[in-house]
């Protein structure tokens, strides 16, 4: 039996073919159906007599398609079947019309297998080929790969997908996150996720659901069933999944067909679209959810969409609490996942759900109080969803190095979780890979590996961090905080504003080129306070205020600006300016302070503020919650600098290693 490595490399030899008439790029048109076409022929094959036999049977007859589609289901043994006579080796056989053969047998397959290729846009690949020459020389290539159950396993054939993708998007230097994750990755997601529901899913005739809206190729899916096949095989998880990427999508729903995943007979698993604009799974709930949404994409185009849902959202949805910035829309789909959320209710065998969700650090603290992300944060916290938050290693991913994090959501928390988030630090548990594959170094062991894997013989640290996770412990790498240890209150700090008044003959020319009309007044005002600076504002304005009404002028608001916009200058020493029963604010000294929760926020101005600025105070009008998490302070591990007489030595090493290798130069 070939490893998944090898039979990667015997197809990437055959996509070779394509140079010329394909950029490198390219490749990704055609080799990805033709694999999946390829393994459905293998997985077919054994029943396929059947089919035909069935099919003479009943052709001509009055079923609908769709009811003739089910019997020949029946036949095949699977969710799918081909009705027409041909198959790869048949298709070897007339290499003149073999364009228009591989056509007819492609509209021989079932409704749900021809709509995959239609995403996969395969057609119009096979025009290309056929004009190129290549057609005849691929197909016989690829009839040589034998991709049927037997020899490649259900898993085995994923990570052949995987590794074809992660080639494909290195060539066309895109983000391959968008299609795929890391398989030990996903693998620790979903043992995560499962973690608390051992005793529900071991009971016989268990039915749970889970959804992907960012499903790609349908990875994550997949290894939840695996788990649930490992571990749980009394219960059934039906799996759905979402995706607006066509290739990814198709790859995703043949991938599922040719499994044989439990499915819901309501509907197809994996459906195409976008989930914020248009949701394929529209008011139902699921119990697990499990995403790796992409890093900073923008959501311009559903704007408008997402905009509407937000504003017509009830309080009890997350749609509510607010909207991230424009350029990155990771934390949309954890609103996405959470408003889909199962209620809990024991009685009607409703238990709550369970989300997990890969972010960067971004999600963690971008937005400030009172922004769309900081407001989403609070809204799950202050609802005491936000279970664990485990930070992985960083060049894990095949198109970033950057830090990661998974996220555990739930709204049914076990009872010793209640009221608090875990966080977990993982970013020192890996191994290196032998051979780097895009960004990605690093690999979390599995402590088990498929044959052709990088490292066979590697330790199981995906154990090691559930384990951490499930001890519940305070360590160096588990730590335990209260829901109301990640918020803080922004508080407005003013200081008043100081004036004092002087008349210049500058400032008195720019005000009359202004407004010339009050050259009576402004004359009168000049004669009675002089040109000497006065640190009184507040007294001046006062007495120009007598004088006017003697003068029986009455001055409009914008003049009374002007006049203080000119003749007003701030001074630290002058007297601060009355507002009402207290003193007017600067603008330019106002400032802010991030206060933890669970602090007074009186007795901290007192102690904090107060002795530095005395004559400063809070405006409280102005406070806003909001909520971050700073994962790198929690886990701050202080590294004394090295000693001078060390750091001496090694530049004298420097020095005499730079000496040398001059006089082997000159010499």
């Amino acid at each position: 039996m070939a490893s998944h490595s090898d039979l990667a490399n015997m197809l990437w030899q055959i996509a070779d073919l394509l140079r010329g008439p394909y950029r490198p790029p390219q490749y990704e048109r055609v080799m990805l159906p033709l694999v999946v076409l390829r393994r459905f022929d293998c997985v077919l094959a054994d029943t396929k007599a059947n089919v035909l036999a069935e099919y003479d049977r009943r052709k001509g007859g009055k079923l609908e398609d769709d009811a003739l589609d089910r019997v020949l289901n029946r036949a095949s043994g699977h969710r799918f079947h081909n009705r027409s006579p041909l198959d790869f080796q048949k298709l070897k056989g007339d290499p003149d019309n073999i364009h228009s053969h591989l056509t007819s047998y492609i509209n021989g397959f079932s409704a749900n297998v021809r709509r995959i290729f239609e995403y996969f846009e395969f057609g119009n690949e096979i025009e290309r080929m056929h004009d190129a020459n290549i057609l005849y020389l691929v197909i016989k290539e690829i009839c040589d790969v034998d991709l049927h159950p037997k020899k490649v396993l259900n898993d085995q054939m994923g990570l052949v997908f995987e590794n074809l993708i992660r080639r494909f998007n290195e060539l066309a230097n895109e983000t391959a996150g968008d299609h795929f994750t890391p398989r030990e990755v996903i693998h620790l997601m979903v043992d995560l996720l499962f973690f608390y529901d051992g005793n529900l899913l071991s009971r016989p005739g268990t039915v749970r659901t889970m959804l992907d809206p960012a499903c790609g190729t349908g990875g994550m899916l997949a290894e939840a069933q695996h788990y649930m096949r490992d571990h749980h095989s009394d219960a059934t998880l039906y799996v759905y999944g979402q995706d607006y990427n066509k290739r990814a999508f198709a790859t995703a729903a043949s991938d599922m067909l040719m499994k044989q995943v439990d499915h819901n007979s309501g509907g197809e698993n994996v459906r195409f679209g976008d989930s914020f604009t248009d949701d394929k799974f529209e008011g139902q709930n699921f119990d697990y959810f499990i995403a790796n949404p992409p890093f900073g994409v923008d959501w311009k185009k559903q704007k408008t969409e997402i905009v509407r849902r937000h504003e017509k959202a009830p309080e009890d949805s997350p749609w509510s609490a607010g909207l991230p910035r424009v350029n990155d829309g990771s934390l949309l789909f954890l609103q996405h996942m959470v408003s889909k959320f199962e209620d809990v209710d024991t009685k009607a065998q409703k238990y709550g759900s369970r989300a997990a969700i890969v972010f960067s650090g971004s999600p963690l603290f971008t937005g400030g109080a009172g922004g769309g992300e900081s407001n989403i944060r609070k809204w799950i916290i202050e609802r005491d969803m936000l279970e664990a938050i485990v930070a992985l290693p960083e060049q894990m991913f095949y198109n970033t190095g950057i830090g990661t994090y998974i996220w555990i959501v739930t709204n049914h928390k076990s009872a010793e979780r209640r009221g608090s988030v875990q966080l977990v630090d993982a970013r020192d548990t890996w191994m290196p890979m032998r051979r780097a594959q895009g960004d990605k170094r690093r690999k979390i062991g599995e402590g088990k590996a498929l044959e052709g894997d990088d490292r066979p013989d590697e330790p199981d640290q995906i154990a090691d961090i559930v384990r951490r996770y499930g001890a519940y412990d305070v360590n160096e790498q588990s730590k335990i905080f209260d829901n109301e240890d990640f918020g803080y209150t922004r508080v407005t700090i003013e200081r008043p504003l100081r004036l004092r008044y002087q008349m210049t003959v500058e400032d008195k020319a720019r005000f009359l080129d202004a407004a010339p009309h009050l050259l009576d007044d402004i004359q009168a005002i000049d004669k009675t306070f002089g040109r000497e600076p006065l640190l009184d504002w507040n007294n001046v304005w006062s007495s120009v205020q007598k004088l006017l009404k003697k003068h029986d002028s009455r001055w409009r608001a914008p003049e009374i600006k002007l006049f203080r916009s000119v003749f007003a200058i701030k001074d630290a020493s002058g007297e601060r300016v009355k507002l009402g029963k207290g003193f007017e604010p600067d603008p330019d000294l106002r400032d802010f302070e991030n206060i933890p929760l669970k602090e007074d926020i009186g007795a901290f101005f007192a102690r904090e503020m107060l002795p530095h600025v005395p004559d400063a105070w809070l405006d409280r009008t102005k406070d806003k919650v909001g909520y971050e998490i700073n994962f790198n302070r929690h886990f701050y591990r202080f590294i004394p600098p090295r000693k001078l007489f060390e750091i001496d030595a090694d530049l004298k090493k420097a020095e005499e290693e730079i000496l040398r290798l001059l006089q082997e130069v000159t010499e």
